[in-house]
């Protein structure tokens, strides 16, 4: 169950991979850090960021957007510019883009591991989170 993450553990991972998240995304996740994205079409479980304030959260967090980024960049086609924000336990990515000055922006794209193309599937995170 996702739970609440304070503001300076998103700092630490914009930092981490020199991007910056764009707001409705960083207000979604300071509320829920974590957990699923469901539609009709989709279901992902969102990385959550790193918080290290105590055991529980650590063990929780993981498997955070900065360490899953690192490891997709591994991947045949993963995006330079992609950070990866959720997995459908498949190999597929929900992904943020940066424009080249490392601000993500707000549209939501769908990486598929087979082609390693991806396209955009949302405006915002608000559009799949209900």
């Amino acid at each position: 169950m996702p739970f609440p993450v304070e503001e300076k553990y998103i700092s630490e991972t914009e930092s981490e991979l020199s991007v910056k998240f764009p707001p409705k995304f960083k207000n979604r996740m300071t509320r829920s850090n974590g957990g699923e994205l469901i539609t009709d079409d989709f279901e992902f479980e969102l990385y959550p960021f790193f918080d290290k304030s105590d055991k529980k959260r650590i063990s929780r967090t993981c498997n955070h957007i900065g360490l899953e980024t690192l490891n997709a960049r591994e991947w045949n086609g993963f995006p330079d510019n992609g950070i990866a924000i959720a997995s459908d336990g498949y190999g597929n990515h929900l992904i943020l883009i940066h424009d080249g000055d490392g601000h993500l922006t707000e549209g939501i794209y769908l990486w598929d591991h087979e082609t390693g193309n991806f396209e955009k599937i949302a405006d915002s995170i608000n559009d799949l989170d209900d």
